[in-house]
């Protein structure tokens, strides 16, 4: 077991692996936890998507944190830390090159190919309770798409989304070879956060988002406008807005349900 994990299991199959960690934490299992599934019946995503993926095509895990160390209005940066290694380690086993990978805000893993777009490769969800006690929990639920065929791809999802073997032209993937690729650096990240540190600016220079078009989904509309960067102090995305005294202003990620790239929106220089 890795140094850093207090517990690790690894199931056949489970509804969803934040269910998992989350019910441990519940009966005061100690941080860093760690469920990984071979399959999930019930896997989701932000806003109540689902999250499918066939058995032994994805990575599928969630880790769990008692980040009484971490001030509460920086717990965001547990799934932003995630999300960062995650890419690194990607790009080491899919032997990608560095930023191949880059985030969509705020932490969704995709790759851009041949004008096609952005394709989702991995999304990561956060869950957090009790943030501002004496016993905050936070569940960090990832899902990469890894060893998966594009012929096997979903119908509906075939345009949206990619996997790390397409992304390497056909190279296969190791789940395990990446898991642990993974966990090694998640010991690092973690580490670092636990010392107050985060690497603000590579999370930043990661985002595909930042001086592109973009529309805000929102449950009760949409709007497009130009993402201009991140706040490293708040995670929010900065957006451009003419009618406010310095131009810009900030989306927090619970204000949206959706982030999507504008149509022919030109990557920033």
């Amino acid at each position: 077991m890795t140094a850093f994990l207090a517990r690790r299991e690894r199931f056949d199959r489970v509804g969803s692996t934040n269910d998992v960690v989350r019910d441990w934490l519940a009966e005061g299992t100690a941080e860093v936890c760690l469920a990984i599934a071979d399959e999930q019946t019930a896997g989701r995503g932000r806003a109540g998507r689902a999250w499918v993926a066939p058995r032994g095509a994805a990575l599928l895990l969630s880790l769990g944190f008692r980040p009484t160390w971490l001030e509460p209005d920086r717990a965001w940066r547990l799934a932003a830390t995630v999300s960062l290694v995650m890419a690194a380690a990607a790009e080491e086993v899919a032997g990608l090159p560095v930023r191949a990978i880059r985030l969509k805000w705020p932490n969704d893993l995709v790759v851009e190919s041949d004008g096609t777009g952005a394709r989702k490769r991995a999304g990561i969800l956060g869950e957090t309770q009790g943030l501002g006690t004496d016993d905050p929990r936070v569940v960090v639920g990832l899902g990469i798409n890894a060893d998966w065929r594009a012929d096997d791809f979903p119908p509906e999802l075939a345009g949206s989304m990619t996997s790390l073997r397409e992304a390497s032209g056909g190279r296969p993937i190791d789940l395990a070879v990446l898991r642990d690729a993974c966990l090694l650096r998640l010991e690092a990240g973690i580490a670092a956060l636990r010392g107050g540190r985060f690497d603000a600016a590579a999370w930043a220079d990661r985002q595909l988002t930042s001086g592109r078009m973009i529309r805000l989904e929102r449950p009760d509309g949409s709007e497009t406008v130009r993402a201009l960067g991140v706040d490293a102090a708040s995670g929010a995305l900065i957006v451009e807005d003419l009618g406010t005294a310095n131009g810009e202003r900030h989306v927090l990620v619970g204000e949206i349900s959706h982030v999507r790239l504008a149509a022919s929106s030109p990557a920033a220089v």
